[in-house]
């Protein structure tokens, strides 16, 4: 069955009360509009069209791809109407209607949808709702077939008592939904052309509606200010931790999660509270990560342990290596394994080898560093000069005094070492002893200066 997905985009967001378009309000760090995209591709269309209007540059910009096609809605009359505008962009036999602002939407439920669909009917996603207020309701007759969708302001009393509500998203025959789009009207409360409409219309022409029924609300649940908005995040990431746990995490409270991106995880993995993912991460088996840490792009494996209040992006942490806390790993930093860093060090395009350890108030910036090195406290790498970047290398076994400032370039030789409170601004040879500082003086009987 060949699909084209068309995804309704134009909306102002009015009572968002904010310069940003509606559909690019962030979930789980990406925009609404992202996540619908990230679901539709799933369902491997043969073109997505995304229709827009306010902010239409800001969203192309922000949502360009080579598999997304925009369509400008310039007047907002409905989405009736923002559908036909993408009616001459559509090739394949069916259409799929989705909305950027429903983003947890998930493509198991869409392809439970399609399999309703033929040439002789139609498909229609609805919801059972407690309370359902400002819905659609789904008019059915007495064989429980569907009939129409009666917007909430247009429903009588009656029709208001149903429950189940129409989410508006809906797939039809391409050829039979350009044809219902070419027949609206907008004799409603609203003034507007109204997609649902097409429903009565495809009972009229004797075109079975079949339903799917959403198993969750929220699914559905669309988001039109900034209450919404937050309810949306909080049952992304309850949904969230609910995957993980059922993958083996142990989240030790799963309502002081985020997960803003993609995680893969193995066996025995434990995340404490207020840990933030972002990006693309992987973590292996037997990984323990402490309490308010941040993890962007970063790959932790077998038994890496990082401890409270870390911050690693770009980072990865080696077999049994430890960070933390309050460490921080910027793009380009490796620990191999077993390799320890400290409370507040700081690493960016820095090679941590087998066992080395930098063990506190350190910053290591563009360097290799061999095995069992071990960096003390205080020591900084002068990478930068005002223009350019410079490496230091050191080999195995280096051992460099605290409150050392290494000047590079520099090579530093196995075995070398460099006393504390050095300068080192030329190559050490290995085994050799490094001192670069003043010498010394004592002062006896020194008047010590009093306040005047």
């Amino acid at each position: 069955m060949s699909l084209d997905i068309v995804i309704l985009a134009a909306g102002q967001g009015t009572r968002m009360r904010s310069a940003l378009p509606k559909v690019l309000h962030p979930i789980a760090g990406q925009s609404m509009l992202a996540h619908v995209l990230q679901t539709a591709r799933s369902l491997k269309p043969a073109s997505i069209q995304v229709v827009i209007g306010h902010g239409a540059e800001l969203v192309r910009e922000q949502l360009a791809a080579a598999d997304v096609s925009f369509v400008v809605q310039s007047e907002q009359l409905g989405t009736g109407h923002a559908v036909a505008q993408a009616i001459p962009h559509l090739k394949a036999e069916n259409t799929l209607v989705l909305y950027g602002d429903v983003p947890l939407i998930e493509g198991a439920t869409l392809e439970s949808l399609l399999t309703h669909l033929s040439a002789d009917s139609m498909a229609l996603l609805t919801v059972n709702l407690t309370n359902p207020a400002g819905y659609g309701r789904i008019v059915r007759n007495q064989a429980n077939a569907v009939q129409a969708i009666v917007e909430h302001k247009d429903a009588s009393p009656e029709q208001l008592k149903i429950c189940e509500g129409n989410t508006g998203i809906l797939a039809a025959p391409r050829q039979r939904l350009i044809d219902w789009l070419g027949r609206l009207s907008n004799s409603n409360a609203q003034g507007e052309y109204y997609l649902t409409d097409i429903i009565a219309m495809a009972v009229a022409d004797d075109l079975r509606v079949a339903t799917e029924t959403a198993s969750d609300a929220m699914e559905v649940q669309g988001a039109n200010d900034r209450l919404q908005l937050s309810e949306l995040e909080r049952h992304y990431q309850q949904r969230a931790a609910r995957r993980l746990m059922a993958q083996g995490v142990t989240l030790l409270d799963p309502a002081r999660f985020d997960l803003r991106g993609e995680v893969s995880v193995g066996r025995d993995v434990l995340i404490d509270i207020n840990v933030i993912l972002e990006g693309k991460v992987e973590i292996a088996d037997n990984v323990s990560i402490g309490p308010n840490c941040v993890i962007k792009d970063s790959i932790l494996r077998a038994g890496a342990v990082i401890k409270a209040n870390s911050h690693l992006e770009g980072a990865d942490v080696g077999e049994g290596a430890d960070c933390g806390p309050f460490a921080r790993l910027r793009p380009g930093t490796v620990l191999a394994a077993r390799a320890h860093v400290g409370n507040f060090v700081e690493l960016k395009n820095t090679r941590l080898g087998e066992g080395a350890k930098a063990g506190h108030l350190t910053y290591l910036g563009d360097s290799e560093i061999g095995a069992r090195s071990n960096i003390g406290a205080g020591t900084i790498t002068c990478n930068y000069d005002g223009a350019n970047k410079f490496k230091t290398v050191m080999g195995e076994d280096v051992f460099i005094g605290s409150n050392s400032s290494l000047v590079a370039p520099l090579n530093l030789g196995d075995g070398s070492t460099t006393g504390a409170g050095s300068t080192i601004t030329a190559d050490v040879p290995a085994h050799a002893l490094a001192v670069g500082r003043g010498r010394q003086r004592n002062l006896e009987n020194w008047p010590r200066p009093k306040k005047r």
